[in-house]
């Protein structure tokens, strides 16, 4: 079995597709995918179909999606399979379970990808640690389980993995930085920050990529426009690292031209206190 959600949802038995068109089907089906090989407790999917309030009639009909389920992935499986749907998706006392290995859905290749990218960052391998972040992203094909109806679980896990991915998007530039590749960077940083007004990481990391390449003036400006909706959005002046970056990059701060401090520093917090 291959199942994907960092994207639409996709679910492969042999080849054959074995994600069902109801909505409330695909949503045990993610939710099981999320936590494979683990009993997810009846109450837990009730709370994701149906909030807490759920009908009279929930349990018998959560039994009928498992059904469908079961039904739908037999087929994929077919006559001569080892095991059957029932073994797969099996029922244990007060839950279910996806008995499937954790490497078979992509969430766990990409978190084991972070790890190994996050682990190469600290040790200063930039190069691994760059390619280990972007071999985690490339597994990505848009915004998480983005065509399932998400209830109150699976909501707070499609935030949760959208935050990582924005971290290791933050992390693989930091390395990239660290290599040198700021001129490769400014597109990317330019379409992030629009999409982040907000985001001083990514702010800094515009600001130091086009003051690498040479682009001291569009630097700043970056600065002045991120304190600007800062202010009048929120109300507050930009963090104090931003704020040392940008006195750093006035004043011609050699630091900003090579690799600063440790070798696991990241951009943001060059100049943090």
């Amino acid at each position: 079995m291959k199942i994907q959600v960092l994207g639409p949802l996709s679910a492969e038995v042999n080849g054959g597709a074995i994600v069902p068109t109801a909505a409330k089907p695909r949503q045990i089906l993610s939710l099981l995918a999320l936590y494979p090989g683990r009993v997810l407790p009846v109450s837990m999917i009730m709370e994701e179909i149906w909030g807490t309030k759920p009908p009279q009639s929930a349990l018998t009909t959560l039994q009928t999606y498992i059904l469908q389920l079961r039904r739908r992935l037999g087929t994929a499986m077919g006559p001569d399979a080892p095991g059957s749907a029932k073994d797969v998706l099996a029922t244990r006392h007060g839950g279910y379970l996806l008995q499937i290995p954790p490497e078979a859905v992509d969430v766990h290749q990409y978190e084991q990808l972070v790890t190994a990218g996050r682990a190469a960052f600290e040790d200063g391998d930039d190069e691994v640690s760059a390619d280990r972040f972007r071999r985690a992203l490339d597994l990505w094909r848009g915004p998480a389980l983005v065509d399932v109806r998400v209830g109150p679980i699976l909501e707070i896990e499609v935030l949760r993995l959208e935050e990582s991915r924005l971290g290791v998007v933050e992390r693989r530039i930091d390395a990239d930085l660290r290599i040198g590749r700021h001129a490769e960077l400014i597109s990317e940083l330019t379409e992030l920050t629009a999409r982040h007004p907000q985001h001083e990481g990514l702010h800094s990391q515009a600001m130091v990529a086009l003051y690498r390449s040479g682009r001291q003036a569009a630097a700043l400006d970056v600065y002045r426009r991120l304190r600007m909706r800062l202010i009048d959005e929120l109300g507050v002046e930009p963090s104090p690292q931003v704020q040392r970056l940008h006195q750093a990059m006035l004043s011609v701060d050699p630091q900003l031209d090579v690799v600063a401090g440790p070798r696991r520093t990241s951009t943001f917090d060059l100049y943090v206190a």
